[in-house]
């Protein structure tokens, strides 16, 4: 099982003027100690189960590529873009970007888009969900042609809602055939349907009815890392990672509470990342 570290929140103690600092020892400490990834949200505001919109929160691809240059072997990515945020050619130039400055380690992860408020109150575009995933099909079709670097991957690009005239990407992604693309949802008809077809990877929520049959589609979730503040709670956390295996979860993303003290990343990565890495996902789940 593969363990990434989510950041969902930066209100943290000193306010922004030590966000820099601490989010460079968060970044370097998770990459030491054996976390395969770093995520964080791909929202401009703070999100209601995390806080209210005014908490602090900085924008996804600068804090991935500022991590970038503090790390060598996490991979980086959010989770996940909301499909509406970005034009999908600038998506796929940033992600690539942030791939070739990392050496390789970038990947994709991509919704449908959900919290209107926070659209609303920016000026971006929210319209109705049909259209939100037609824009997100056709975002995942222009990236994929992007990054295809071949002849006639040039040519344009006639959708619906994009028409690129000439969706030229140089440099091209070092991630061959292309930065993995990890679709966030759980809906069977549309995203699923999309996952299929166009992804790497899938985000699930941890629910009974989790387990589904996407041959060669990596399955993650997301889950809380709360080791107790002395490690007193890893055998329930190693447990909980037990059971979402035993539903084919590949990769779990998760919230180490406080993770600013670093402490709780030490502890996962001492006791809890060694316990869980040769853990297979459950074969009839797979």
């Amino acid at each position: 099982m593969k363990i990434g570290l989510s950041i969902p929140d930066f209100t943290w103690p000193g306010g922004p003027a030590k966000l820099g600092s601490t989010i460079a020892q968060i970044a370097r400490t998770a990459d030491q100690v054996g976390f395969q990834s770093i995520s964080v949200m791909d929202h401009f505001w703070q999100i209601g189960r995390n806080g209210p919109p005014e908490h602090d929160m900085l924008e996804g691809y600068t804090t991935l590529a500022f991590m970038a240059g503090l790390t060598s072997r996490v991979t980086l990515g959010t989770m996940v873009t909301g499909a509406v945020y970005r034009y999908p050619g600038v998506l796929a130039k940033t992600v690539t970007a942030l791939d070739v400055l990392s050496g390789g380690r970038a990947w994709l992860g991509i919704g449908a888009a959900w919290n209107e408020a926070e659209s609303r109150g920016l000026g971006i575009p929210f319209p109705p969900i049909a259209e939100r995933f037609e824009r997100l099909e056709e975002t995942l079709q222009i990236c994929l042609q992007m990054w295809e670097g071949k002849r006639g991957s040039e040519k344009p690009f006639k959708g619906k809602h994009f028409q690129p005239e000439r969706p030229l990407n140089v440099p091209q992604s070092l991630s061959r055939p292309h930065p993995r693309i990890l679709i966030g949802g759980m809906g069977e008809k549309k995203t699923l349907r999309l996952v299929a077809q166009y992804a790497d990877a899938c985000n699930l929520f941890p629910t009974p009815e989790l387990p589904h049959k996407l041959d060669e589609i990596e399955k993650t979730a997301v889950f809380g890392f709360d080791t107790g503040d002395k490690g007193e709670k890893v055998g329930q956390l190693i447990g909980g990672l037990r059971w979402l295996a035993g539903m084919g979860i590949q990769t779990v993303f998760g919230n180490v509470p406080r993770v600013y003290e670093i402490k709780g990343l030490e502890i996962m990565g001492e006791k809890v990342i060694p316990a869980v890495a040769d853990l297979e996902p459950a074969a009839a789940a797979r």
